[in-house]
């Protein structure tokens, strides 16, 4: 082989690698695991606050620089976060206003307390269209699939 070539297929390999790396980002979704978190407008602590978001925010990360995530949410909105703030845990957020949550997976059990839309809870466990949530502050229960994103 020709040092041209050599060059050319190093180059090829190298941009596939990188795709593939950038290709994930998109995938990867992730909540924030700390109490409140501050969304920022850049990957670093100079720049502005945008918003803050509680434990369970659920985030889809779209790409990575340094310990500085950036991701969009549910409704489009795109920020930074530093990656210590986040996990793997796997949430869900309530998409209408006064949803009851229940004792058990069923609307034949009591109601426990009522959710809020835009709040996130935790994933327990899933029954038939039931889901088991818990919420920040350690409230459990049991919410009706359609009502959660």
């Amino acid at each position: 082989m020709t040092r041209t070539w050599l060059c050319l297929l190093i180059t090829a390999v190298l941009l596939c690698l990188t795709c593939a790396a950038t290709a994930s980002w998109g995938d990867e979704r992730c909540a924030v695991s700390a109490s409140i978190a501050n969304i920022r407008q850049g990957p670093g602590t100079n720049y502005d606050i945008l918003w803050r978001v509680e434990k369970y925010y659920p985030v889809i990360v779209k790409e990575k620089k340094g310990d500085w995530v950036k991701f969009e949410d549910l409704e489009k909105d795109e920020g930074w976060i530093h990656k210590s703030l986040l996990s793997k845990t796997e949430t869900v957020v309530v998409k209408e206003d006064n949803c009851n949550v229940r004792q058990g997976p069923g609307t034949n059990y009591p109601v426990l307390f009522k959710a809020q839309k835009g709040v996130p809870f935790k994933i327990l466990e899933t029954k038939d269209n039931w889901v088991h949530i818990k919420h920040a502050d350690g409230d459990t229960g049991w919410i009706y699939k359609p009502l959660i994103w």
